[in-house]
């Protein structure tokens, strides 16, 4: 008998943003940054960068994978 998986990664770092009242959002742009870094997940260039963005928002994509790996 196969044990039953626990909560994907992506819900757990919802859940956890919710727990420590993160704004919503903050919890939706955190959880699209952590979506677009798994899947490029070539480690080439920084995502932001070839995604053309501000400075703010590689801020916000830094901080959303460090959440998620802390």
């Amino acid at each position: 008998m196969a044990p039953t998986p626990g909560p994907r990664l992506l819900d757990r770092h919802r859940e956890e943003l919710m727990v420590r009242h993160y704004a919503r959002r903050t919890i939706s742009p955190y959880a699209q940054w952590v979506k677009r870094f798994l899947r490029f997940h070539g480690m080439r260039h920084s995502l932001a960068k070839v995604g053309q963005v501000s400075a703010s928002t590689q801020n916000q994509a830094l901080s959303a994978l460090l959440f998620l790996y802390r």
